[in-house]
């Protein structure tokens, strides 16, 4: 279940590859596991039936939309803007942290994604099967896992082709990329005109 949630390539995704691309694999793989860190968070809401959390989630969508499509066009021009590093990043230090914690952030701004978490628990039965704690649990626990093993994949993927890019290209990634992030950042701040 984790793993069908974070495979469709949006924002994160680009994020994702954008940084493996850039800064090595190391960062492209803690971006994605803060990602898989608030779908697990998301997961516990709908899985154990937390209705107060996320109804406060759901009735804020418009200030979490605001604050993410924000955060994703400042991101995207970042992006943009950024010239390409010449060496992978070390696994140490506020880098990996950033990357973390920027990706948990934008991830957790997505009110969709806990309504996506609804609906699958409801579909698998989790949401009727009142105190069921254990059968939540382990669900919780595989979208985690499931959703890491994609990061996991992803970034791992693309490090692969890291070697073959030159400065040059990595810097159209980084525009590329970046247009994408503020394209995503964009269609958050037009939906909440609707």
């Amino acid at each position: 279940m984790g793993f069908s949630v974070a495979a469709p390539v949006g924002p994160i995704g680009v994020l994702c590859i954008r940084r493996t691309l850039a800064e090595g694999r190391a960062s492209g793989l803690v971006s994605g596991l803060g990602a898989a860190t608030a779908d697990a968070i998301y997961g516990c809401i709908a899985g154990f039936g937390l209705t107060f959390i996320s109804s406060i989630f759901i009735s804020q969508q418009v200030w979490l939309r605001l604050v993410g499509g924000v955060f994703l066009c400042c991101l995207g021009l970042k992006t943009f803007l950024a010239r390409p590093v010449e060496q992978a990043a070390s696994a140490e230090g506020n880098g990996l942290v950033g990357a973390y914690t920027s990706t948990f952030f934008l991830t957790l701004t997505n009110p969709m994604t806990i309504l996506s978490f609804a609906a699958i628990f409801a579909g698998l039965g989790v949401a009727s099967a009142s105190g069921n704690y254990l059968s939540a649990g382990v669900l919780v626990l595989g979208v985690f896992v499931g959703s890491a093993l994609w990061w996991l994949i992803l970034s791992g993927g693309v490090s692969l082709f890291r070697a073959r890019f030159s400065p040059q290209q990595l810097r159209w990634v980084n525009r590329v990329s970046g247009i994408i992030i503020m394209v995503f950042g964009l269609l958050a701040l037009l939906s909440l005109r609707g």
